[in-house]
């Protein structure tokens, strides 16, 4: 067995996959890429995060067409051609997924298209058309990511049974759509088939949407929720389900009673499974959770010390922005730099109508933990730019410590929450005060404006809201 010599391998191309090798290369060392996708950018690029959002500010702007003549402003129905739509989200990312290669080619990392298996703790095989290739390694950063669950008792092998990955491919638009599991990602694409015009029901084990967020801030994609699907229920459990004729029977139970239902397409949305099997960990000392998750310390290192993984496959927080900053902490690590460690701050958005995001400590944390905090809520309802833009239905809050005012963390409901929140990261991490909030001057008309009046309704002197003095 002929072994070519690596210094740095990178298992994987994703958000975190490619940071991690564009990193080690800017910092000198010699970067080895596999991935056996033929295009870049892991699952986010490809069959998440990116084509996610292609579709949802597409089915935004038919929304908005829609609800325009309410200003005046009357559009015709707007007609939906499913192939021009999908070859404009495939064409961003064909797009990206050739920067990305382009940026590695300036690099000078070597990129090979295949699948990677270690043959044990020193020695990856990589399997390519043309056949077997050995390469040992002084570090190996596995970064290959996560897929959607679909258990066993839903993998019918029938299409109409679609994960993230099915789904977004929008074959056709369903009459009726079940999405099971009330998380970012099936309210995400509940959002999308909604708009198309799928009747939508939205089933969730669990007492409410978006396990995590603050409830103050879910409310608002609840209550918009309510008016765009068919309908939204709680505390209830799929058991079964089976292919009936050209439809999917799922068999629900709900208050102590089953009943089967029939549905045109079933999206299974109820988390993601890391991909860790069938690469080779049984041949190292590497060590996996009892959930699949590769068990890693403060600085991503596995029970291997020259092995790491970033990412979902290390489990956490399964974001992109966080796979993308472990990058830089793995990487650091191999190089004897241990400034930085995994437990930093990651901001969460979720892409629904509105959008939610939230930074630092949410109130249900503290509350959990018994720890005593201020908060510091502002409606949206008087905010200007809200209203020009008709989108009142938000909420910005800020999570204060008691003694200092100090900005533990901050939620956010709202149009483009999203796109808000960096602000909030930055007070979160540069231990800003309330005050410090109050006292910045903040451009008008804009949704900004929410931090600080925020800040000075928290002291009683905010021009838009009512004075606590009187």
């Amino acid at each position: 067995m002929k072994k070519e010599q690596a210094d740095v391998i990178v298992l994987g191309a994703g958000p975190g996959g490619y940071a991690a090798a564009f990193y080690a290369a800017d910092h000198g060392r010699k970067v080895l890429l596999v991935e056996s996708h033929s295009n870049l950018g892991g699952v986010c690029l490809n069959r998440g995060c990116i084509p996610s959002k292609a579709l949802i500010h597409a089915t935004e702007v038919m929304k908005e067409a829609l609800h325009a003549n309410e200003w005046g402003i009357e559009f015709s129905s707007p007609i939906v051609h499913l192939d021009k739509l999908r070859a404009w989200k495939n064409k961003i990312i064909t797009q990206l997924g050739g920067g990305i290669a382009s940026l590695a080619k300036q690099r000078n990392v070597t990129i090979i298209q295949g699948r990677g298996i270690l043959e044990d703790s020193n020695t990856l095989r990589v399997e390519t058309e043309k056949g077997q290739q050995f390469f040992s390694f002084n570090n190996l950063i596995l970064a290959t990511g996560s897929r959607p669950s679909l258990p066993s008792a839903f993998d019918l092998g029938n299409k109409r049974v679609m994960t993230s990955t099915e789904a977004l491919e929008v074959e056709e638009v369903p009459k009726t759509l079940l999405v099971v599991g009330g998380g970012y990602i099936g309210m995400e694409l509940g959002t999308v088939y909604a708009a198309l015009g799928s009747k939508v029901t939205v089933v969730e084990a669990g007492p409410g949407l978006l396990a995590g967020a603050d409830p103050d801030l879910v409310r608002f994609v609840a209550n918009r929720a309510k008016k765009q699907f068919e309908a939204l229920r709680f505390n209830v459990k799929v058991q079964k389900m089976a292919t009936k004729g050209k439809q999917i029977q799922v068999s629900i139970l709900e208050d102590g009673k089953v009943s089967d239902e029939l549905y045109d397409r079933v999206l299974v949305s109820i988390g993601r499974t890391p991909n860790s099997e069938n690469i080779g960990l049984d041949n190292t000392k590497i060590k996996r959770d009892e959930k699949g998750f590769i068990v890693v310390d403060d600085y991503l290192r596995t029970a291997e010390p020259h092995i790491f993984a970033i990412g979902d496959v290390a489990g956490g927080i399964l974001l992109a922005h966080k796979a993308s900053r472990e990058a830089k902490i793995a990487v650091d690590a191999m190089s004897g730099d241990s400034s930085r460690t995994r437990h930093g701050l990651i901001p969460a958005v979720v892409f629904t109508d509105p959008e939610l995001a939230w930074c630092g400590l949410t109130e249900t944390e503290a509350k959990q933990q018994g720890k005593e905090i201020k908060v510091a809520k502002f409606s949206w309802a008087a905010i200007g730019r809200a209203l020009t833009l008709d989108r009142t239905d938000g909420l910005t809050k800020l999570i204060l410590e008691p003694e200092t005012d100090r900005v533990l963390g901050v939620g956010i409901a709202g149009v483009h929450a999203g796109d808000l929140i960096g602000e909030a990261m930055v007070a979160v991490e540069m231990g800003a005060t309330a005050d410090d909030l109050a006292q910045i001057t903040h451009p008008h008309p804009t949704l900004n404006e929410t931090f600080m009046e925020a800040a000075e309704a928290f002291y009683g002197h905010s021009a838009h809201a009512p004075s606590k003095r009187t």
